[in-house]
């Protein structure tokens, strides 16, 4: 357990009131103070009350300066005084001595928590090295001009996005992804702020300015992440404005009414003051007031340690009650990248031979075309296309194209483009984009062109339903066979295609209508065309890795790395938070109930009246550090 300066100065002054607080109970029960002696004891037990509790007292002062009467130090300060004043000084000083205890018990699992997301606040880079006409040159990150060459040395963390100009090196991105694999970075590949070099030394054209780099928006969406105060937080902080002049009024009647009603002596006074005493230890809101946004400050930083940034403990909190998650499909559930997923010859002639003499006339043919589906059939061919064999090239607009090749006229185009030549094709059941093969009239098969799966996009799939999500869904604007064809590759339970972005946006508003209840929905994309549909929905989810700009803007969550699987880990980490935190509230609630009424009527004393103050704090204080520990938030 590891403490700052303060918190070992803090220690040491309950320690030294503990050693005095002990002195003080043996010397009491040996009736060291009985009788007239009373001035001795008060003397005594004020000494390790000051040491322990003066800092509450002046806290109390203050606030009460301010208008801010009812707080908890307050409800300390009155019911220490009032044990003083019945002449109860062991038990004044001890309410003041674990009160300070549970308060420093609270102050270093905040910071623990606190440190959870503040690892990223480390990531960002207090210098670059500009290269500016071969001289060095230490700049601050800020001052860093679009288009400017930064050198990064081994060991160096990255300090503005850009693209890789010369060297090659791994880059470690742990810090932001959570992932402890590094990456490979060559000449054109992008590298983004934050990430720390490896081992070679890497010059880099600078693509953003600072306050517009990864890096930047990160430190800028932490910052702002516990700004956002669930319905949760909100309802407690009115609760303890509400309930905790309640609760002193309650007390001054409870020592005040039954003593003139019921009449009697000095005894009667004291002992109800006492149970006022009593009353006002037990009420002292602190277990609920702390352990809620602590709960959720927990939750922020579980899901920050897997690469997952939460713009807002509010939507931590709705993401623990979706039951729909919405998928974009391009570059979310998909790489957006066509690649060769069949290649299909005519009837007969399914050998290796044909495969590979289709492959070839499609290459060729698609020599000199640029089209994204052009450049993934020559990667398909794994060979250089020799330029010199072919004689003739010639498009035909929206069918296709026309190439002379070693003497053979040779077609690659649609259905349309055979038709017009008369040629007869066979019929094939595909959601991927088919190109249709010709030679010489004869039509020798079919290249199926599809956009790759994500790695584990099915595997996310299935973690979501297994986390509680009952309904996945998949929007996009690609064709009804394409997209069918990845909902059942992935299992997704229902698909809309042909969507245009206002499509979308209803299509999300007719969802969010279907849910029931308290349930919610979740939308994850990474386009420009999704950012309105990530603002429409309960919770967005962006890909912030290869993600727009406007999308990750727009989101309430954001993925680091674009792993989706990750969107499964989140909701766990969500419902989690969600369940201690209501855990917290009802065992808080139900014990301080309990011995407010037994104060009431006598039953409880002040060591009862200590544990439902300080024992439930550090209870539900515990109860929300299970979020902190590394393997449940992966769980």
């Amino acid at each position: 357990m590891k403490l700052s300066k303060k918190q070992k100065k803090w220690l040491g002054r309950i320690i030294a009131a503990a050693v005095l607080f002990l002195a003080l109970e043996i010397l009491v029960h040996m009736g060291a103070f009985d009788g007239s002696r009373w001035w001795i004891g008060f003397l005594f037990a004020l000494v390790p009350y000051l040491i322990v509790g003066y800092d509450v007292i002046l806290k109390s002062i203050r606030n009460i300066s301010r208008g801010d009467v009812f707080d908890e130090n307050f409800l300390m300060m009155i019911a220490t005084f009032g044990a003083f004043g019945i002449r109860e000084y062991p038990e004044a000083v001890a309410v003041m001595l674990l009160y300070q205890i549970g308060e420093l018990f609270q102050n270093y699992a905040t910071g623990k928590s606190r440190d959870s997301i503040s690892d990223l606040m480390s990531i960002a880079p207090e210098t670059a090295f500009v290269e500016q006409d071969g001289e060095i040159e230490e700049m601050d990150p800020d001052e860093v001009e679009v288009g400017e060459i930064i050198v990064i040395r081994p060991g160096d963390r990255i300090p503005l996005d850009g693209e890789v100009v010369e060297g090659e090196s791994m880059i470690d991105t742990s810090a932001l992804t959570g992932e402890p694999v590094p990456r490979r970075a060559r000449p054109g590949d992008m590298v983004i702020s934050g990430c720390v070099n490896g081992q070679g030394t890497l010059k880099v054209r600078t693509t953003k300015a600072y306050e517009d780099s990864t890096v930047a928006r990160i430190l800028e969406m932490v910052e702002s992440a516990t700004e956002k105060k669930t319905r949760v937080e909100n309802f407690v902080t009115r609760f303890a404005h509400v309930y905790t002049p309640i609760v002193t009024i309650g007390a001054l009647v409870l020592a005040l009414i039954p003593p003139i009603v019921l009449g009697g002596g000095a005894r009667v006074w004291i002992d109800w003051i006492r149970r006022a005493c009593i009353f006002l230890v037990v009420s002292c809101p602190c277990a609920l007031v702390i352990s809620v946004p602590l709960g959720f400050f927990g939750g922020i930083g579980a899901a920050s340690r897997i690469g997952v940034l939460v713009k807002g403990s509010n939507y931590l909190e709705a993401l623990a009650h979706v039951r729909t998650v919405v998928f974009d499909k391009t570059g979310t559930l998909t790489k957006g990248e066509f690649r060769v997923s069949r290649v299909i010859p005519a009837a007969g002639e399914d050998s290796e031979e044909a495969k590979a003499r289709l492959l070839e006339h499609a290459a060729y043919a698609e020599c000199y075309s640029t089209h994204p589906i052009a450049q993934s059939i020559r990667e398909a061919y794994g060979r250089p296309v020799e330029a010199s064999r072919i004689t003739r090239t010639e498009e035909i607009p929206g069918r296709g194209v026309l190439a002379a090749a070693d003497g053979h006229e040779i077609l690659a185009g649609n259905a349309k483009l055979m038709g017009s030549r008369g040629i007869e094709i066979e019929e094939l059941q595909t959601g991927g984009t088919v190109v249709r093969i010709a030679c010489d009239g004869r039509y020798e098969g079919a290249v199926i062109i599809s956009d790759t799966v994500k790695e584990g996009a099915a595997k996310a799939i299935r973690d979501m339903k297994a986390a509680g999500v009952r309904r996945c869904v998949m929007l996009t604007g690609d064709r009804p066979e394409a997209a069918e064809e990845v909902a059942r590759e992935i299992g997704i339970d229902e698909v809309h295609a042909q969507l245009l972005p206002a499509d979308k946006v209803d299509q999300i508003e007719k969802l969010m209508q279907s849910e029931s209840g308290s349930g919610k929905l979740a939308f994850a994309g990474d386009g420009i065309n999704d950012a309105p549909v990530l603002m429409r929905s309960d919770v967005g989810i962006a890909m912030g890795s290869l993600g727009s700009d406007a999308a990750i803007e727009a989101a309430d969550i954001v993925l680091m790395d674009d792993d989706i699987t990750k969107i499964a880990r989140t909701v766990t980490i969500a419902r989690k938070t969600v369940g201690i935190i209501h855990a917290n509230i009802i065992f808080a609630i139900a014990v301080k109930i309990a011995i407010l009424i037994m104060s009431v009527f006598g039953i409880a004393n002040m060591w009862m009246a200590i544990f439902g103050d300080v024992g439930v704090l550090i209870l539900c204080i515990l109860n929300a550090m299970r979020l902190l520990r590394r393997d449940d938030s992966q769980r």
